[in-house]
């Protein structure tokens, strides 16, 4: 069964572009253009993970928040244009889960859905979670951001460690460079397979010892590229 995902925010463009990456992701998703009818939406649908704007006119986040954490038990993560550090200091108090900055990527935005929802599960269920991937000396860690190859730190753009994560979460997986670019960059990217070209072989230049040689980052003659660990 699709789990719940109620996304807050006045803007409803964003409240859109949450919609199709999530519900593409898998996931039914409510939505809400104010704290008040986040409430009524929250007290129904019972959602698994709340997405909340903080600057929302009437009500805002925060005490939205306050006031859906007096009846849901229920992560949540906060979407924001302001990125003060207090904002998340009282945000984090008040428990909530992670904390995003608008402008975001869906697909980033995606993962940390999941990251969040899975260390949800592992606690309910007495375990831990490490949202970190080990292929070998590579080491990808997605709540730092950081990549290890050895002791050597690779430094990697937004994209390249999007790009990386996604492939390396599914080892094995094949997938097309339509898929990438959907996935990566968005249905509305106005760009052409190249672009994964370009960022698969700067992933290799970085991460593989050989990049003419991949042992990581495979090609998948006429159809596209997978990870193998």
């Amino acid at each position: 069964m699709a789990q719940t995902i109620l996304a807050v925010d006045d803007d409803p463009k964003i409240l859109k572009i949450l919609e199709h990456s999530l519900t593409r992701e898998g996931f039914t998703v409510v939505c809400a253009a104010d704290g008040f009818e986040a409430l009524d939406r929250a007290r129904e649908k019972k959602p698994d993970l709340v997405l909340l704007d903080i600057m929302m006119p009437g009500m805002d986040g925060f005490e939205t928040l306050r006031k859906l954490k007096e009846f849901l038990d229920v992560p949540v993560i906060i979407l924001s244009a302001r990125g003060e550090e207090v904002d998340r200091v009282v945000g984090f108090r008040m428990g909530v889960d992670d904390y995003q900055t608008k402008p975001f990527s869906p697909v980033e935005l995606a993962l940390r859905v999941k990251a969040v929802l899975r260390r949800g599960a592992a606690v309910a269920a007495g375990q831990s979670v490490k949202e970190v991937l080990k292929f070998g000396r590579l080491i990808i860690d997605y709540n730092k951001r950081l990549v290890h190859n050895g002791d050597r730190i690779i430094n990697l753009t937004p994209k390249e460690f999007e790009l990386l994560w996604l492939m390396a979460s599914y080892p094995g997986q094949v997938f097309t460079k339509s898929h990438l670019l959907e996935r990566i960059w968005e249905s509305t990217y106005e760009g052409d397979e190249n672009t994964v070209n370009v960022h698969i072989r700067r992933l290799r230049e970085k991460i593989e010892a050989d990049p003419s040689s991949p042992i990581y980052i495979k090609t998948v003659w006429g159809m596209g590229y997978k990870f193998l660990g």
